[in-house]
């Protein structure tokens, strides 16, 4: 279990609180609005009323004991650039930011922060995703072209194998796992028989992957 602050608590700051929570670990949030703050006083570890702007109010919390903090804060771009100078100056190593422009994102490169965080660009890639290949249901990049994605087997009227999935590709696309409502088959052979519904957990390239795409389709 880790301890996180999250800066801000609008739409982006809350859920991310909130999953933070649900995922076993404790957050504290802070927003300078009153009456967020006590909205959402009974769901995280605890909240604080705090303007992030200032320094010696900044001070006070000692938020280097954080394993991070997320810096939420809305479209403000000015506080939110003094937020992140007031917790380099508390000793704060790991500091993620939301970015709400390109000139917000290249400020926060020169301030050497952990990571920039586009929200609404990640989401409209992974809707994009979503949209254009919807037997895929989460997928995660691991840079280089490749990536580790979760598919749905459809409903089909012939029985199907992994070896009907990754045909002509087993060299370069790997079934990690196949999860069947409760149970996991990790790294099955090419002859395990699917079934409507299970969730194939595949690693490759993309191009190829996009290739097997079809063979997916409800």
């Amino acid at each position: 279990m880790a301890h996180f602050t999250v800066i801000g608590l609008g739409r982006f700051g809350i859920t991310t609180s909130l999953e933070l929570i649900h995922l076993g670990h404790t957050v504290t949030g802070i927003d300078s609005d009153e009456k967020l703050a006590e909205q959402y006083s009974t769901e995280l570890t605890q909240t604080l009323i705090c303007d992030a702007t200032d320094e010696r109010a900044m001070a006070e919390l000692s938020l280097h004991d954080s394993d991070a903090v997320l810096v939420a804060i809305g479209e403000d771009m000015q506080a939110s650039l003094l937020c992140v100078l007031n917790l380099k100056n508390e000793g704060v190593q790991n500091i993620w930011v939301k970015a709400n422009s390109k000139a917000h994102h290249t400020i926060l490169s020169k301030l050497d922060v952990s990571r920039i965080i586009h929200p609404e660009e990640e989401m409209g890639v992974r809707v994009a995703q979503a949209l254009n290949y919807p037997m895929v249901s989460d997928y995660l990049s691991l840079g280089h072209g490749h990536y580790i994605v979760e598919v749905v087997v459809p409903q089909t009227k012939s029985p199907m194998t992994l070896d009907t999935v990754i045909n002509g590709y087993k060299d370069d696309i790997h079934c990690l796992m196949v999860k069947r409502k409760h149970q996991i088959h990790c790294t099955p052979d090419m002859a395990f028989q699917l079934k409507p519904e299970d969730q194939l957990v595949l690693s490759g390239p993309r191009e190829l992957l996009v290739k097997i795409a079809p063979r997916l389709k409800h």
